[in-house]
This record gives structure tokens, sequence and C-alpha cells, in this order.
């Protein structure tokens, strides 16, 4: 596959799936957690997506690394946030482990991505 844009990498598109998935479950939180929670599982999964993407545009190898790295810290704090969502009651445990199955296959996919970007960095510094 040509790879042209962002928007052509599988990661972006498992992630920005995630994100979908992840608005529609927080749209049945408490409305108190608008600004709690809510506010921050959001900037999560989002800040996955988008920093695949501006990492891409950037133009750089070390630095799409560093905005991959950023996504995937994002991801491990959208771990955390769902985790908490669940114990407090606001996920279902079936609808949390759908979420982090699919979170699972976006973290793997960017840790793939980081790796194999790493070593042509290494290939062409040796």
């Amino acid at each position: 596959m040509d790879i042209r844009t962002f928007k052509d990498l599988k990661v972006w598109k498992k992630s920005y799936d995630l994100a979908v998935e992840v608005y529609k479950a927080t749209k049945l939180f408490p409305s108190e957690e608008k600004f709690g929670i809510t506010s921050q599982i959001r900037r999560a999964v989002v800040g996955i997506s988008s920093n695949i993407a501006e990492g891409y545009a950037r133009g750089y190898l070390k630095q799409y690394i560093q905005f991959l790295y950023v996504a995937y810290s994002s991801g491990a704090e959208l771990e955390t946030q769902l985790m908490l969502a669940k114990d407090f009651g606001y996920l279902t445990k079936e609808r949390f482990d759908g979420l982090m199955e699919r979170y699972y296959e976006v973290e793997r996919m960017l840790k793939g991505l980081i790796n194999s970007l790493e070593r042509k960095i290494v290939y062409k510094n040796p």
C-alpha cells in the first residue's frame, strides 16, 4: 500500500476509530463528570491519533518518532483513565474490555512502528 498521508497509516485509522468509540462510551458518563474524567479520557484518546498525524507531517524521522512516543504515552494515560471509569461504575466490564482490546491493538501497532523507525536510524548511523 502506498502511504501518501497520515490517513493512509493503519495505526492512525485504528486510533481514530478508537477515539470515535471512546467518545460514544463517554456520552453515557454522568453529567457531573463532563469536566472531570470525561474530559481527561477524551483528551487522551484524541492525543493518540493527533500525535501520529502531527509527527508524520513534521517530515523528519526523529521528530516523527518523538511524536509517536507522545501518542504511545497518551495511550497509557487513556488506559489508566478507562480503568478508573470502569471502577467508578461508568463503564460496564464488557464495554471496558472492548475498548481495551481496541487500545491494545493500537498500542502494539504503535510500538511496532516506533521500533521499525528506530531501526532505520540505527542503520543510517552505524
